[in-house]
């Protein structure tokens, strides 16, 4: 049976000239991102019992929940990148599912340290094709004026995967074993790998790939950076993933420390929560952003470093909340703010360059925020609960995620200066891709 071929090529890309198409594609990319988060959120939900069965410190807990996760990641992102760009974004996406679904099944029957870290390792490498050929895709799918609201429906990816994985993750490893949950995990990938490489169509590209002059993968991503506005904007994610990915890997187990909360009930009210607030933040994002991004692009940074400033705060009465239900009110209301940046993220990273850089830029993004969030933010808190320990105990992890709370809110700043160039570097990016 032949596959459908690419969507003819289209001068500005339209949602009204394929509507079922362009939506079916937006659900199943968005699919595919729920499974991403949720394989990467199981670890954390399920952490204190895989600490307890192979005797990990916090430190090599952290290790897997982010080094191991986000080096292989990092390196693989902007090779499969240059890929997507010049080939095929569907099939690497696709592939790319495959893998990450293997190997995330794969952590269940890790017995050691170096196992575990292994199957992260290839998790991290299945999953660098996941997001910047989708949203490279969704950018040729939807007009630019409407990508910021595909973008936060694809966004919805890290909510979902995030609810899931943590209220999922946890019923199951109550109920069963840790490792049944990532085998479980690992299975929900394989069928959807099938249903994108069968029924999404690669839409066509405002650049055609054979009028691509090649370029090596520093001259790509130097190209990407090329513009103050995205250096700006990358600083601002750097921020934010370091707040936005201590909260993922820490809050479920601080719920289970300091409040002693079963790996069930820290699951579900931690996934859900987040699942909930994250969305409709992130979706409150995208609907100003089109609104008011539409009249002055100044306002794409206006909104989302108001929203950011004012997350920060939340996260620290989050960390020194006296009871579960005052912890869990003051997340959510951090959660909320804190997502409302995120379309405006993505639809910029897609925006601020030229059609045949798009997956690099996309690339780019998500190793600046793997990096600092997987990496150097989920590294930070474990050697910090370490370091505390020995003075607070249980208690130790509070003041490591006010630390979260104090780089989260130099976003703003960051998000603030976005202004100052915003209109020039889009403007120049139009003329460019008209060329």
């Amino acid at each position: 049976m032949s596959n459908p071929g690419p969507i003819p090529a289209q001068s500005t890309p339209s949602s009204s000239a394929f509507p079922l198409r362009s939506l079916w594609a937006l659900a199943l990319l968005t699919a595919a991102y729920i499974v991403n988060f949720l394989d990467r959120q199981l670890l954390a939900i399920v952490a204190r019992d895989v600490k307890a069965e192979l005797s990990l410190s916090d430190t090599e807990l952290a290790i897997l929940l982010g080094p191991a996760f986000v080096l292989c990641f990092t390196l693989a992102s902007f090779v499969l990148a240059r890929v997507a760009d010049r080939g095929s974004r569907k099939w690497v996406l696709t592939l790319g599912l495959a893998a990450w679904s293997l190997f995330t099944a794969g952590c269940g029957m890790a017995t050691t340290f170096a196992q575990l870290a292994c199957m992260r390792f290839a998790v991290g490498i299945g999953e660098a094709a996941g997001a910047p050929p989708s949203q490279s895709m969704i950018a040729d799918y939807f007009r630019p004026e409407q990508r910021a609201r595909a973008m936060a429906v694809f966004g919805l990816g890290i909510y979902f995967g995030t609810a899931l994985g943590a209220a999922g993750g946890g019923l199951i490893a109550d109920r069963f074993d840790w490792r049944t949950a990532f085998l479980a995990a690992g299975a929900l990938g394989l069928p959807l790998a099938l249903a994108i490489g069968w029924s999404v169509r690669e839409p066509a590209r405002t650049v055609a790939t054979e009028d691509v002059p090649e370029a090596s993968i520093l001259a790509r991503v130097g190209a990407v950076l090329a513009r103050p506005t995205y250096r700006w904007l990358m600083a601002a994610a750097a921020c934010q993933s370091f707040i936005g990915y201590a909260a993922l890997s820490w809050s479920a187990l601080y719920l289970q420390r300091v409040f002693g909360m079963s790996l069930s009930e820290s699951g579900v009210a931690f996934g859900l929560l987040a699942g909930g607030t994250g969305a409709l933040g992130s979706f409150a994002g995208g609907i100003l952003a089109d609104r008011f991004g539409a009249r002055d692009p100044r306002w794409y940074g206006r909104i989302s470093g108001t929203a950011c400033l004012a997350a920060a705060p939340f996260f620290a009465l989050f960390a020194l909340a006296p009871s579960a239900v005052a912890a869990l009110a003051c997340f959510g209301v951090f959660y909320f703010l804190n997502n409302v940046y995120l379309p405006i993220l993505w639809m910029l990273v897609q925006s601020l360059v030229h059609p045949r850089l798009r997956a690099t830029s996309a690339a780019t993004q998500f190793a600046v925020t793997n990096l600092f969030g997987y990496g150097v933010g989920s590294l930070t808190i474990g050697l910090l609960n370490d370091g505390f320990t020995a003075r607070f105990g249980d208690e130790a992890i509070r003041y490591s995620l006010l630390v979260a709370a104090a780089v989260g809110a130099l976003s703003g700043p960051c998000l603030y200066a976005i202004s100052r160039n915003i209109r020039r570097d889009l403007a120049e990016v139009g003329a460019e891709g008209r060329d």
